[in-house]
């Protein structure tokens, strides 16, 4: 209690329908840059290998990709070095995929830590979008330095003036994978088959997200279902991030704008989700 007589802080189950609590969030900083680091360093201990599975995991998908859908499938990237073009749909997808994938079971793979402590809920899936924020900007580092290498051979790439978006596809890459994440982790407290679904939907979801092929392709080898792709979010990011980068993909503001409108709105239901569920979910884990 203060001299006054009055309560510094006031733990209560009752909250807004949308609170981040960032005042909160806030106050417990050190927690949060704790399990940042917790997230960084005990994902990849005990491995051979350790650190370096952040450079192997983007590489080998971009060389496979390359292999498979450009020198066997015959697709075409419109003059871009087809492993670079595949480098730059990985880069971006790796870092939605993670934040989705990681937060998905964030009640029950913490149930003992929520059991015993309090602290603000949210603190642990923002922990996860921080800590592959830094996964990313690894990966993002071994795409400029292919991009200078192709650069230097004489190959035609280059930004355009979309580049000054950059930090928006962020965001959107980051709210959108936080907001499913939030949304499936709640569902998960009640049913853990949703678990073991997340994996094979994001594995089906990369396919349909124009990840491994431009959306160009997708329109003239599946007219019939090119809804699918134009309609998914995830394909609008993932193309406008090629296309200010490589300047090659399809890219309008009506995309970018859905695309951003759709990361808030999915962002703000799993935020009203993981607050009603964080109150009692540990009755039902």
């Amino acid at each position: 209690m203060s001299e006054h007589g009055k309560w510094l802080y006031e733990i209560t189950p009752h909250k807004k329908l949308i609170d981040l609590n960032l005042k909160e969030i806030w106050r417990y900083r050190d927690l949060l840059l704790l399990f940042v680091k917790r997230d960084i360093v005990t994902v990849y201990k005990q491995t051979i290998l350790g650190p370096l599975w952040f450079f192997i995991q983007p590489l080998f998908t971009s060389v496979i990709f390359t292999l498979v859908f450009n020198n066997v499938g015959g697709i075409t990237t419109g003059g871009i070095p087809s492993f670079l073009f595949n480098l730059a749909g990985i880069t971006a997808w790796n870092y939605f995929r993670e934040c989705l994938t990681k937060t998905s079971n964030v009640f029950t793979g913490n149930a003992n830590i929520f059991g015993k402590v309090y602290f603000p809920r949210a603190v642990m899936p923002l922990s996860i979008t921080i800590s592959n924020l830094l996964k990313f900007g690894i990966q993002l580092l071994i795409f400029i330095g292919f991009y200078v290498y192709y650069l230097a051979i004489g190959k035609e790439v280059q930004p355009n003036g979309n580049l000054i978006l950059f930090p928006v596809y962020v965001l959107m890459m980051a709210l959108m994978g936080l907001g499913l994440g939030m949304t499936i982790s709640a569902f998960t407290t009640k049913y853990r088959d949703l678990t073991v679904l997340v994996t094979f939907a994001v594995q089906l979801l990369m396919y349909v997200s124009a990840v491994p092929f431009p959306l160009s392709t997708a329109k003239e080898k599946l007219p019939h279902f090119v809804w699918v792709f134009e309609y998914n979010p995830i394909t609008q990011i993932i193309e406008g991030f090629r296309y200010m980068t490589l300047d090659f993909g399809t890219f309008t503001w009506g995309g970018f704008f859905y695309a951003l409108v759709f990361s808030v709105v999915i962002f703000l239901i799993g935020l009203v989700i993981f607050n009603r569920t964080e109150k009692n979910f540990i009755d039902t884990v």
